[in-house]
């Protein structure tokens, strides 16, 4: 996806403190099990590996590159389904998400709370 109309987001799952680098891999494996299914690229972003990590793969790390058509809907379709990822785990995982400069951070808050800031966000950058 190159063309003019691409829009990119980093995407970056920081696991909860109880969470090893085994944890924070399956977690960031199954995220992006779920963003294939979007109408989105996605490439691994390389960056440090958390503590007790055996390797800098940056699956482990939980990094992802997602690229999208700002036509659509693919934006508030990205942030619906990283928001409902997040609402499934037991832990107390976050998820950040960058497009030009601005960060959304997702967490567990409640569901009114979430939603008044995916909007916002998405009013910026959809």
């Amino acid at each position: 996806m190159t063309e003019p109309d691409t829009h990119r987001a980093l995407v970056r799952l920081e696991a909860d403190e109880e969470s090893d680098a085994e944890e924070l891999d399956r977690l960031a494996r199954r995220l992006r099990a779920e963003l294939i299914e979007l109408d989105v690229d996605l490439r691994a972003v390389p960056g440090e590996a958390p503590a007790g990590a055996k390797a800098a793969d940056p699956v482990t790390v939980g990094s992802l590159l997602v690229a999208f058509s700002a036509a659509g809907g693919v934006f508030p379709g990205l942030v619906e389904t990283l928001r409902e990822w997040l609402g499934r785990q037991a832990g107390r995982h976050r998820i950040k998400v960058t497009v030009d400069g601005d960060t959304l951070e997702l967490e567990r808050a409640t569901s009114a709370e979430r939603q008044e800031l995916i909007d916002a966000f998405v009013r910026r950058h959809g």
